[in-house]
C-alpha cells in the first residue's frame, strides 16, 4: 500500500514539473531565423570640410568663357597625281582635327597644345558665344607640346589668369574645361593626384605633368585646368588609356611652364632654356646600391660640363642634388621640370650632399653650346665657320652615332641647316624637336654641298 502511494505522489510531481518546464519554454524568447539577403541601412554621409568650401560653380563661371574651340584644317597628299586631283574635284584633300585653347589675354592670345595645331594650313577658333575667328600661329614648342595662337577681335575677350602651378597641392580640387567630342563648354571636376609625372622614362622628353582624375577626352587637349579660384594651373594635354578614352587619369602641362614658353615665343620666337650643366640620374634603391651611396632620393651628378653654371658654383661629380629653390628633387623630372620654367641668366638655390655633408650654393643658369639629338652630338657654329660658308644659321655635327645617317654619308664635320624647312640658328632651337617631329633635315657637307634627307614618306 505504501509503495502504491509513493508511486502516485511521484507521478503527480513529475506532471507538475513537466507543465512548469513547458510553460517556461513557451514564455522564453524564441531564436530568430537567419537572414539570407542583405539589408539596407540608412547612413548619413558627412562631407569633408574641404568639399563644403569647394565652389565649383564660381570657378566654372569665371573660366568657361575663356576656353575656345580650335579647329585644325590641314592639307595632305603632297604632290598628288592627276587622278587623285580629279577624284577630289581638282582640290587638295583636307583633314580636320579639333581641340581646345585657353585665352590668356583680352587682346586675343591663346595657348593650346602643339599637337592640336600640328601641320595646320588653317586654324579656326570658336569662342563660347559662337563667334568664329581665323587664328595666326605665333609659335610652338614640340618639346613641351605648347603652341601660341592670336585672334583679332573688336571687343576685349574673356580670358583666364595664370595661377602658380608650383603651389598646386596633391589632393587639391581642380576643374578641366574644354571641348571633348566637339561638345563646347564642358566642365569636369577632380583632384590633383600627382605632380612631376613623366609618362615615358625611356623617351627623349623629360615630361613634367600634373596628374588629375578630372575626366578628359579627345578634344580636351589644349583646354584649361583651373583651381577653385578660377586660376589657370595647367594645359590639359594627355590621358593614359588602353582604349583611347578616359579611364581615370589625365595629364596637364603646369601653368608655370606654359606661361614661360608663351612669353619666350612672344619675345624671342623660340624657347630659352636655362641649364645647370650637370648630367646624371635620379637615385632609387637599386641605383644607390650600385653606386654604393646611402641616399635613395635625389639627383646623382655623374659629370659636370665645364664653364657652365654648376661647375662655376662648385658642384662636382658624385654630388647628390637634394633640392632646387626649396623643391625636393626625388626624380629626374623634378629637376628638369623646375628648370623648364627658368631662363638663361636666372639663378637657382641648390642644396646638395657631398660625402654625407649637406652643402648649399647658387647656380646661374646658362645656354648650352652643345646638345644631343637623334644620336648626333652637336655644337653651335664658331665665327670662322659662319664666315667661311656665309651662314647666319646652322649647327655642327661633332659626332655621329646614328647608323641610318652614316649610311647616307652624314658624319663628323657636317652641318644641320634646317629641320622641316625651319632654320636652326643654334642647338637650343634644335632640341625643341624630337624624332617624331622630324619630316626632313637639310644637311651641308664640309665642302658646302647640301643634301635633304627625308625621315617620313
Amino acid at each position: 500500500m505504501k509503495s502504491k502511494l509513493q508511486l502516485i505522489l511521484s507521478s503527480i510531481l513529475s506532471g507538475f514539473i513537466a507543465v512548469f518546464v513547458y510553460q517556461s519554454l513557451q514564455d522564453a524568447p524564441q531564436p530568430q531565423a537567419v537572414l539570407t539577403t542583405p539589408q539596407t541601412v540608412p547612413v548619413k554621409y558627412l562631407a569633408p570640410s574641404t568639399l563644403e568650401n569647394a565652389d565649383f560653380i564660381d570657378a566654372a563661371a569665371k573660366t568657361i568663357d575663356g576656353v575656345v574651340h580650335v579647329k585644325n584644317i590641314s592639307s595632305y597628299g603632297g604632290s598628288q597625281s592627276s587622278w587623285l586631283r580629279n577624284f577630289y574635284g581638282n582640290s587638295t584633300p583636307q583633314k580636320i582635327g579639333t581641340g581646345s585653347g585657353v585665352v590668356v589675354s583680352p587682346d586675343g592670345y591663346i595657348i593650346t597644345n602643339y599637337h592640336v595645331i600640328e601641320a595646320a594650313t588653317d586654324i579656326e577658333v570658336t569662342t563660347n558665344d559662337n563667334k568664329k575667328y581665323n587664328a595666326t600661329l605665333i609659335g610652338s614648342d614640340a618639346y613641351t607640346d605648347i603652341a601660341v595662337l592670336k585672334i583679332d577681335s573688336d571687343q576685349p575677350l574673356e580670358y583666364i589668369s595664370f595661377g602658380d602651378s608650383d603651389n598646386a597641392q596633391i589632393g587639391e580640387w581642380v576643374l578641366a574645361v574644354g571641348n571633348p567630342f566637339n561638345l563646347n563648354a564642358t566642365v569636369t571636376a577632380g583632384i590633383i593626384s600627382a605632380k612631376a609625372r613623366d609618362l615615358n622614362l625611356r623617351d627623349d622628353k623629360n615630361q613634367f605633368f600634373i596628374q588629375t582624375d578630372a575626366a578628359v577626352n579627345q578634344g580636351n587637349s589644349g583646354g584649361a585646368l583651373v583651381n577653385l579660384k578660377g586660376e589657370l594651373v595647367g594645359i590639359n594635354t594627355a590621358i593614359s588609356s588602353l582604349t583611347g578614352g578616359f579611364v581615370g587619369y589625365s595629364f596637364a602641362v603646369p601653368s608655370n611652364i606654359a606661361r614661360k614658353v608663351f612669353e619666350d615665343l612672344l619675345e624671342y620666337g623660340n624657347v630659352q632654356k636655362g641649364l645647370m650643366g650637370v648630367q646624371g640620374a635620379a637615385l632609387n634603391a637599386d641605383i644607390a646600391s650600385e653606386l654604393n651611396v646611402v641616399e635613395t632620393e635625389g639627383f646623382y651628378v655623374s659629370s659636370v660640363e665645364p664653364e657652365m653654371g654648376a661647375a662655376k658654383a662648385g658642384i662636382q661629380p658624385q654630388d647628390i642634388i637634394k633640392s632646387v629653390d626649396g623643391f625636393n628633387i626625388n626624380k629626374f623630372s623634378d629637376l628638369t621640370g623646375h628648370l623648364s620654367s627658368k631662363r638663361p641668366g636666372d639663378k637657382v638655390h641648390v642644396k646638395y650632399i657631398r660625402n654625407g655633408i649637406e652643402k648649399e650654393t647658387t647656380v646661374r643658369l646658362e645656354k648650352t653650346s652643345r646638345a644631343l639629338f637623334i644620336g648626333l652630338e652637336l655644337q653651335n657654329l664658331e665665327e670662322e665657320e659662319r664666315k667661311k660658308f656665309n651662314l647666319d644659321y646652322g649647327v655642327k655635327i661633332t659626332r655621329n652615332q646614328n647608323r641610318g645617317l652614316l649610311r647616307y654619308g652624314i658624319e663628323e664635320g657636317y652641318y644641320i641647316l634646317e629641320i622641316n624647312q625651319n632654320k636652326m640658328e643654334d642647338v637650343d632651337k634644335i632640341t625643341n624637336y624630337t624624332l617624331e617631329d622630324v619630316d626632313n633635315i637639310l644637311f651641308m657637307g664640309r665642302d658646302g654641298e647640301k643634301v635633304l634627307i627625308p625621315f617620313k614618306y
